[in-house]
């Protein structure tokens, strides 16, 4: 459900209860394995089974959409085959395409891989802009591009997309000199990634023992790319990420808060870090929907109502995924029907009423299932109102087909090594030979 996702949001907790609100988009929820058998048109009842190859916790089972579409369509039954993270799963499904074979009626597909999808499989797939009760105007545009073809064919339906927002501390804010309040502290910040470093240098003034501004460097540097509608790939399809100076900035920038001692020398997701949570050891984090669910999920209970949200520097986009159709499937005019009731905006906000997927559909935010929403983790802040108002911001953003590898190098090859005592330089020259080595295998 993760800006491309990376690893990042693939280790979200799914928390399934309406107080969650904010369950990684690509959080585990079976065998790495997945179910490579192909579709099955139906049981021994008669009925017509639909089949969704999905990664994670997608949320549509658990906010009970499959039931309520089953009883809609009695003659329908719904089968699921998960696999646990999209870095196992995404591999299999370019297999099946390409041996069209072993294809599930609908195929999720992340933000990180629909660019490769959109760019060498779109035929593979049904045009789901052709599809009845289809209307594109349901979906952000940015969104709805982001699956089309130079010549307008549509390849997936837009779930979910991560508006940024910053998660802060308001007790470790006050313990510093710093507002609570979310609208100052949003202040504090607007308009520019710059003061949100600024903002942590007068935190560390009077920052209470052992805590940092920021959870980790690799959330910082993702932030500020995820607000750029041009980072590693230009509108042409040429890799630029050494040559645009958005990504150096950043990358500078990131490198800059590390040296001052700003972030903390962490790999977000990984099990160090979600002791920081628990322990309390920092005091901001960038924060889509669905990263609330993953304060929630390696919070003491004590921490309850400690957390506020206020807007990002700079709108931005992390996460988000697709429902797409396979042509070879064996149930094709029923799974387009279940992909367009699945991602319509009352589906969409019932889903972000149980599992904290914020919706791509627009309609939806005017629905009570989202403007009334709340957080156990951030007490009375009205989390629905302010996604929406991030979400209706996100710039449209060139997405590359190897997106998630370049990222991924900025930050597990770049920014943490400035944490760990190397210079800027020298982190940025070792993440660039990893990158450019793995864009050449």
């Amino acid at each position: 459900m993760r800006a491309a996702r990376t690893g990042t949001a693939r280790r979200a907790l799914a928390l399934a209860a309406v107080a969650s609100l904010g369950a990684g988009l690509l959080a585990g929820c079976a065998d790495d394995g997945g179910d490579d058998s192909g579709s099955s048109s139906g049981d021994s009842s008669g009925k017509t089974t639909i089949t969704l190859g999905l990664f994670g916790t997608m949320g549509f089972k658990e906010a009970g959409l499959y039931e309520e579409y089953e009883k809609l369509n009695p003659d329908i039954n719904i089968e699921e085959n998960v696999t646990e993270r999209n870095e196992n799963y995404y591999p299999a499904l370019v297999n099946h395409l390409t041996t069209n074979s072993g294809l599930q009626d609908i195929q999720a597909i992340e933000v990180g891989n629909i660019a490769e999808v959109v760019g060498t499989q779109a035929d593979k797939f049904v045009d789901m802009s052709k599809v009845s009760g289809v209307k594109k105007s349901d979906w952000l545009d940015w969104k709805w591009q982001q699956a089309t073809t130079k010549d307008g064919k549509t390849v997936g339906l837009g779930t979910d997309i991560g508006p940024m927002a910053i998660c802060y501390r308001k007790d470790l804010f006050e313990k510093a000199g710093l507002p609570t309040d979310r609208e100052e502290v949003g202040k504090l910040w607007a308009g520019d990634w710059d003061k949100l470093v600024e903002a942590g240098e007068q935190y560390k003034k009077k920052a209470p023992k052992g805590t940092y501004f920021m959870d980790s460097p690799g959330g910082l540097i993702n932030a500020v790319l995820s607000s750029e509608s041009e980072k590693f790939y230009d509108s042409s399809g040429e890799v630029v990420y050494k040559t645009n100076p958005a990504v150096k900035a950043a990358f500078d920038l990131t490198a800059k808060a590390a040296e001052e001692g700003l972030v903390q020398s962490q790999t977000q997701f990984q099990p160090a870090w979600d002791q920081t949570i628990a322990n309390s050891k920092f005091a901001t984090v960038v924060c889509p929907p669905w990263m609330i669910g993953t304060i929630k999920g390696k919070s003491q209970p004590e921490a309850a109502g400690k957390w506020d949200v206020a807007a990002a520097p700079k709108a931005g986009n992390w996460g988000g995924t697709f429902l797409g159709v396979p042509k070879s499937g064996k149930n094709v005019e029923e799974a387009q029907k279940l992909a367009a009731w699945l991602t319509a905006p009352e589906q969409q906000a019932k889903l972000f009423a149980v599992q904290g997927s914020f919706p791509s559909a627009p309609g939806a935010y005017s629905m009570p299932q989202v403007t009334g929403a709340k957080n156990e983790m951030t007490g009375d802040s009205p989390i629905g109102e302010i996604f929406a108002k991030a979400a209706e911001a996100i710039p449209t953003q060139v997405i590359g087909p190897k997106d998630q590898i370049i990222q991924q190098g900025l930050t597990d090859n770049g920014v943490i090594l400035v944490t760990q005592g190397k210079s800027p330089k020298e982190a940025w020259e070792t993440a660039t030979k990893t990158i450019d080595n793995n864009l050449d295998q």
